[in-house]
């Protein structure tokens, strides 16, 4: 299980069981800053150990480079002299390794150890201090309402609002303490997720791009290497052969006898004050209760507020059940406290037990079975007494929809909707950023009245002089946003969610298929009728960047969302979009085809085992032989880091860098730059990493994919470029390309022109 969601409402309860939770993000908070500090020091080390290696080496290098052969005679062999260089040939090539691996030692830290230390000191040290003011906050707001509860009713009114105003001040400040730090701390939870990962993956990034320059160090030095093998053997038969003539003179000098020297499920819950009665008199003393309306339950729970006790200063015991029989609001002049009211319970026994001066144990049954209780303000026992049928008027809350025309799946919707796809489709279809970019508001208010105007026609025609593209796009979110009922309706929210959160890929298709076939048929046929359209833009996607991922991410929310706003619903966005992604990917099967009758519908399950295990690794399918190698492309600036492509492309691509410059060239479309140049590149040329996708195309290959040889098609260019990297090509406008297919960087294709081989934008040309 993960970790529990923290609501902002639960904030203003301040319960045991949300303490309970905050802790349990507490506990996560404090190991996670342990490991990046272990991470950090191990970091450390290791950069280390690699400054001691590089230092090592490059001594190792120029002692090789100060080395002069000497060669017995006054000449020497091809061979010899191919030889004696050889330690100056092997000083340089240790040398260009050094220079990389002092890149990757120089960047290490900014990439690192840097990001880490910045990301635990500024976000979780955030945290620390939020927890710190929480504490402070709860330890002050406590003591002042325990103060401000023990005020007379009998003193001046004018002195009780002054203290009603002071103790509506320290609420507040309590109140904003806990909002800010709940905010603060799963903010951190979700930000690990990518700031804690990017600096090891640029980290690597950098160590395999340097293990990279050795192997194509090594290829480079390979017809080096056979030519100075052929010349050590060519010397080692020399050798040989003048061995043993040497071995014969030796012999010969021997024998002439000459001398030789040899690394919240409650109807009603909150604190509340209850009257004890003790054998010394009575006091009060703060109990956090419960009540369940159906059952009529009450429940009691002693929690005294320690700063240094355990659970965040609460100290928790076990609960107290009763029965309640009624309710009945205190008057103020029957008792000296405030905000008082009596509940009649069955009765029961309180045991009260003794200190270390009074060891013997006290019983007290309560008089009547009437238990006088103190809510913490005036519209506090408001609500109490309105849960518990007591004399107070009941609190109505505000209407929060109001239901105008448009909020209605009606014919006029339906029509309204059918007129914007088809003027999108007839003069928009590629617009880039195509329901991405917003319209001017007031513009879209102004459609929405004259639409869905009372005095408005049902098969009113949109005129397209009159409302632009982004309006109208606009318009037709907002009718879907604001529908009565979400379009995929509150009864199937969760079964949709369940069915994309399975872990088979077949089964999530075959579930939202089913799914699909139960929702009201007006709203299935609104359905068809909106995600039929989403393919078609979908289909442009090269031209309006509106990929279905894109498209997911915007109408996941529009048309699907939860009954109840909460943190907890927030966080299923995601599989909100999907869910639209599935819709989109699988249009005609889903709505052409009937569901499979065997298909059980969605279960919220337990999972046996970690999805994680499920993840690709490099030691796992075939390796792409790779002949080229192209360092730019896992890396990328950090300013445009979160871009991607493909069906995974962020909606920050939408407008993304023009490699091309706008001045010059307004009307020319934006290459879709996914790569981090050398001649652009900032300091050595390590920085953080860019698409993780991208990265996973150079590094990893789908196992299911076979490798084969892309068959190339023509192509012809739109418009003119001028390369800016090695890697591109220049061309004219009207330029023809042979052997054109996909590239391994998204958005760029391959392509022969001209004799030469090279990197063309993709939206730059067309195939014929």
């Amino acid at each position: 299980m993960g970790l529990p969601t923290l609501e902002f409402s639960d904030s203003f309860l301040d319960s045991p069981d949300f303490r309970e939770r905050l802790k349990c993000h507490e506990i996560e908070l404090e190991r996670t800053n342990k490991f990046i500090k272990d991470l950090i020091k191990d970091g450390n080390m290791l950069i280390n150990a690699l400054k001691n290696l590089s230092v090592a080496v490059l001594k190792f290098s120029l002692s090789l480079q100060e080395f002069q052969f000497e060669c017995i005679g006054d000449a020497e062999t091809d061979d010899e002299v191919n030889i004696a260089q050889s330690f100056k040939e092997f000083s340089q090539l240790l040398t260009t390794v050094e220079e990389e691996r002092r890149r990757l030692i120089q960047n290490a830290d900014d990439v690192l150890i840097t990001p880490l230390e910045k990301f635990r000191k500024e976000q979780i040290g955030a945290a620390k201090e939020g927890k710190k003011k929480f504490d402070k906050e709860t330890e002050k707001y406590y003591s002042t309402l325990e103060r401000h509860l023990n005020l007379s009713s009998k003193k001046k009114e004018a002195y009780l609002q002054e203290a009603d105003t002071q103790i509506d001040k320290e609420r507040q400040l309590f109140y904003d303490a806990s909002l800010e730090y709940v905010f603060k701390i799963q903010e951190v939870q979700e930000k690990k997720k990518f700031e804690f990962v990017e600096p090891l993956l640029a980290f690597l990034q950098g160590l395999f791009t340097f293990y990279h320059e050795g192997y194509e160090l090594a290829h480079e030095f390979e017809p080096y290497k056979q030519q100075l093998q052929f010349n050590l053997q060519n010397t080692r038969n020399n050798f040989v052969s003048t061995k043993q003539e040497v071995e014969k003179l030796m012999k010969r000098i021997r024998s002439a006898d000459q001398d030789y020297k040899p690394p919240g499920q409650w109807t009603m819950e909150g604190f509340l004050y209850v009257q004890e009665k003790r054998p010394l008199g009575c006091t009060w003393t703060r109990h956090y209760c419960t009540y369940e309306k159906s059952s009529k339950n009450f429940s009691m729970s002693n929690n005294e507020n320690k700063s240094g006790g355990k659970q965040n200063g609460m100290v928790v015991n076990q609960p107290e059940m009763f029965k309640l029989k009624s309710c009945i609001r205190r008057k103020t002049d029957s008792i000296d406290k405030r905000f008082c009211f009596d509940i009649e319970v069955v009765e029961r026994n309180d045991i009260y037990r003794g200190t270390l001066f009074r060891p013997l144990q006290f019983f007290c049954k309560v008089r009547h079975g009437v238990m006088t209780l103190q809510a913490q303000s005036e519209s506090n026992r408001r609500l109490w007494l309105e849960a518990m049928d007591g004399k107070e008027p009941i609190y109505n809350l505000p209407a929060i929809l109001s239901k105008k025309e448009e909020t209605f799946l009606n014919e006029a919707g339906f029509n309204f909707v059918r007129k914007c796809i088809d003027l999108v489709e007839d003069r928009g279809i590629n617009t880039m950023g195509l329901y991405r970019i917003g319209g001017v508001n007031s513009k879209v208010q102004k459609l929405m009245t004259t639409v869905f105007s009372t005095k408005a026609p049902v098969d009113m025609e949109l005129d397209p002089e009159t409302w632009d593209n982004k309006t109208i796009t606009s318009g037709l979110k907002n009718y879907l946003r604001c529908l009565y009922e979400p379009l995929m309706t509150f009864k199937l929210h969760k079964d949709f969610i369940l069915a994309v959160k399975s872990d088979d890929q077949n089964y999530r298709v075959c579930a939202v298929h089913a799914l699909v076939h139960k929702l009201p048929e007006r709203n299935k046929e609104m359905l068809e009728l909106l995600i039929k359209h989403l393919v078609t833009v979908s289909a442009q996607s090269q031209f309006n960047l509106m990929t279905v991922s894109n498209l997911g991410v915007i109408f996941g929310p529009t048309l699907m969302r939860s009954q109840e706003e909460t943190v907890a619903a927030m966080m299923n966005i995601k599989f909100q979009n999907i869910v639209m992604e599935i819709l989109i990917e699988n249009f005609n099967k889903i709505f052409h085809q009937p569901p499979d009758p065997n298909v059980p519908l969605p279960q919220p399950q337990s999972r046996p085992g970690p999805r994680r295990s499920r993840a690709i690794c490099l030691s796992t399918g075939p390796r792409k032989p790779r002949s080229l190698y192209t360092p730019t492309l896992c890396l990328a600036d950090a300013e445009s880091h979160r871009s991607c492509s493909g069906s995974v492309q962020s909606l920050s691509t939408l407008e993304p860098n023009n490699t091309s410059k706008p001045t010059e060239h307004p009307d020319l479309p934006p290459k879709l730059v996914m790569r981090c140049r050398l001649d652009t590149s900032v300091g050595n040329g390590y920085q953080r990493p860019g698409s993780v996708v991208a990265a996973r195309a150079l590094l990893f290959e789908n196992a299911s994919s076979p490798q084969s040889v892309p068959v190339g098609r023509d192509a012809k260019a739109m418009y003119s470029c001028e390369a800016e990297h090695s890697h591109e090509l220049s061309f004219p406008q009207g330029a023809h390309f042979s052997n054109v297919y996909a590239s391994i960087e998204p958005g760029w294709l391959q392509a022969t022109y001209e004799g030469r081989t090279g990197l063309i934008p993709e939206n730059y040309v067309v195939f014929f």
